[in-house]
């Protein structure tokens, strides 16, 4: 009986994992958020720790 909820639940996480790479919601806004010269994430108005941006 636990190795029919073990193997169920492991089938469950690789669909939902597969849908998630399919569609990933807010990929274009992290791709936005980061900076164009050194590629760190910039959180927040302030200016990039890089100083190039």
């Amino acid at each position: 009986m636990i190795v029919k909820i073990v193997t169920l639940f492991l089938i469950g996480m690789a669909v939902l994992a597969m849908f998630g790479r399919l569609r990933f919601p807010g990929r274009a806004r992290l791709a936005r958020a980061r900076c164009a010269h050194c590629g760190a994430v910039c959180a927040g108005r302030g200016p990039c720790p890089c100083g190039k941006s």
